[in-house]
């Protein structure tokens, strides 16, 4: 590798402009350093904008003055790549040398790992969101292995047709995200009695029941609502003593619908760190990932509501407001 000049480094404002066949470097969006005997002969624009030095003030300083990080520096005389955290920002770094000669190339990229932190975070959305329609699936299959009234059996074969459409939509979240994009208007009693049906199993164990509170016209994904709501009503039935009614209350707020489902267990002392991801609480039993809080308060935030949770008397109170249609 040869420095773009072959004679002696100019002292600090005397470098001459870039000779043309160097003009394309300004084009790149990686910044570009590079040096000579420890000088710098040449920066990008790109390196201009990123440590804050015009080209022509740079040439002929020493490395140092211009990155000012030693771990640059040291990266210029040893060769190699490494990443760094500066200001928010993650930054790609590789240097390689030829002799006297050296060359620094950084590239930004914090979106890139944003993207992937995403997509790790989506696969593990993904699995939590997979199980429920799953078990309900393997649930319809196992009742039909037993001879039952053809009513019976034609009622079972219609929730199974029901739960393969949701893994359908599923299926399609994998490429356009987590977020609410089927909204349409239905009235709360509509998802709350698909949320029985599918925890009817899960209740009768328990030897619990669920109360649920006035109706309301919603806006909102049905899946999505019915999702917010398993997750809900899954942990009042895990953590709530058994036996005890689960009470799923609705209220109106304005524009908006807030609905709270309590269960009696026992006081939640720091309920907000629940709703952070693969987090689960102290009394938590078993295999989990933690994220069904998350999943919840991601969904809801998606379609601007909130979601929080608190005591009230003698219950947990697990609340999300959805937007409002009017009261039925």
């Amino acid at each position: 590798m040869t420095g773009t000049d072959s004679g002696p480094a100019p002292g600090p404002g005397s470098a001459p402009a870039a000779p043309p066949s160097d003009r394309w470097m300004d084009a790149l969006p990686q910044a570009v350093l590079l040096t000579r005997a420890g000088l710098v002969t040449r920066v990008n624009a790109a390196a201009s904008r990123l440590w804050g030095v015009p080209q022509e003030r740079a040439q002929g300083r020493p490395v140092l003055e211009v990155v000012r990080r030693h771990t640059l520096e040291t990266l210029l005389e040893r060769g190699g790549e490494l990443e760094l955290e500066v200001s928010g920002r993650t930054l790609r770094c590789q240097a390689s040398r030829d002799g006297e000669c050296g060359a620094l190339i950084v590239e930004d990229v914090t979106d890139h790992r944003r993207r992937e932190a995403e997509l790790r975070e989506a696969t593990a959305v993904l699995s939590h969101e997979f199980r429920t329609p799953v078990a309900a699936l393997r649930g319809v299959l196992e009742a039909l292995e037993y001879d039952m009234p053809r009513d019976l059996s034609q009622n079972f074969v219609r929730q199974g047709l029901q739960e393969t459409e949701r893994l359908a939509r599923l299926v399609e979240d994998l490429a356009v995200g987590f977020r609410p994009t089927r909204a349409r208007t239905l009235p709360l009693t509509e998802a709350f009695a698909r949320a029985e049906r599918l925890l009817s199993a899960e209740l009768n164990t328990r030897r619990a029941s669920l109360r649920f509170g006035q109706d309301f016209l919603v806006r909102a994904d049905p899946d999505k609502l019915l999702q917010v709501l398993l997750n809900l009503i899954e942990n009042a039935l895990k953590y709530g003593p058994p036996g005890q009614p689960i009470e799923v209350l609705t209220f109106e707020r304005g524009t908006w619908v807030e609905v709270s489902v309590l269960d009696r267990g026992e006081p939640i002392l720091d309920a907000e760190s629940l709703f952070g991801a693969h987090t689960r609480g102290p009394s938590a039993t078993g295999q989990g990932s933690g994220m069904g809080l998350y999943i919840v308060r991601s969904i809801v935030h998606g379609w601007g509501g909130q979601a929080w949770a608190e005591r009230r008397a003698e219950a947990n109170a697990f609340c999300f407001t959805l937007p409002g249609v009017g009261g039925l």
